[in-house]
């Protein structure tokens, strides 16, 4: 791994010379555009809307559109409201995680401490376990200020962005003006649906099984072959019956 931030945790007075490292990867296959006839790779260019006439980077400017009309910003602009760079993830709370609801979470980093934090770190990493709390921080990185919850994950501390209250959209337009009745019977059987498909979590059992079967077409086709690969089919109930549905799934699970 190699790190993508260096700076300090803050525990109250005392700071904590960590560095950062992404902590995801996608799991995506990289796929490229290519031209059908000569699988030539396809470029995109920056492109004048009105004269179709490519533009030079250093004649691109940045604008904002409002009342009908471009607002366009400087260099001085964007300064002005930059954050400052402290090179401090400052704890200012501490929460209990499950107060946080995933809507929230963004992407996680791991830390590591330098030589002359590793004690300071220790101690702060010990104190999440035992109090089973997290720290909620502010950081700036990539000239951003973000917004994370600090917490210990396999005997690290791991920093996870959250996103800011305004950037979570409101769920009011999506709210049924009626709200179905249901009576105690279906409900019933819900909840016993549920706790027949209860179990401990294990993230090790969920694969990304689309990538791999792309992949595995992928390496015939290189090969001159055709994959077989599984397809996964839906079940369907054999009653439209809300009631009759859910008692054939609990029988089926």
């Amino acid at each position: 791994m190699r790190a993508i931030w260096k700076g300090a945790i803050g525990f109250g007075l005392v700071n904590i010379p960590v560095k950062l490292f992404s902590g995801v990867q996608s799991s995506t296959l990289d796929l490229d555009m290519l031209d059908e006839r000569d699988h030539a790779n396809i470029k995109f260019k920056r492109v004048n809307e009105k004269t179709q006439k490519e533009v030079p980077f250093e004649h691109i400017v940045k604008g904002y559109y409002l009342k009908d009309q471009y607002v366009v910003l400087n260099e001085h602009d964007f300064e002005e409201v930059k954050p400052e760079k402290t090179g401090v993830i400052e704890i200012e709370n501490f929460v209990d995680l499950i107060d946080i609801n995933p809507v929230y979470y963004e992407t996680s980093y791991y830390t590591q401490p330098e030589t002359q934090g590793k004690k300071a770190y220790a101690l702060l990493l010990q104190a999440l376990i035992k109090s089973k709390k997290a720290g909620v921080a502010r950081f700036v990185l990539r000239n951003h200020e973000n917004l994370c919850v600090i917490h210990p994950m396999d005997g690290i501390i791991v920093i996870t962005k959250i996103r800011f209250q305004e950037e979570i959209r409101d769920t009011k337009d999506l709210k049924p003006k009626e709200v179905p009745v249901i009576n105690a019977k279906e409900l019933s059987v819900g909840m016993a649906l549920i706790k027949q498909y209860t179990a401990t979590f294990n993230i090790d059992s969920f694969k990304n099984d689309y990538s791999k079967e792309l992949l595995k077409i992928i390496k015939a086709k290189a090969q001159g072959k055709r994959a077989t690969v599984k397809k996964m089919k839906p079940k369907k109930a054999s009653s439209d019956d809300l009631y009759e549905q859910l008692l054939e799934s609990l029988k089926g699970a």
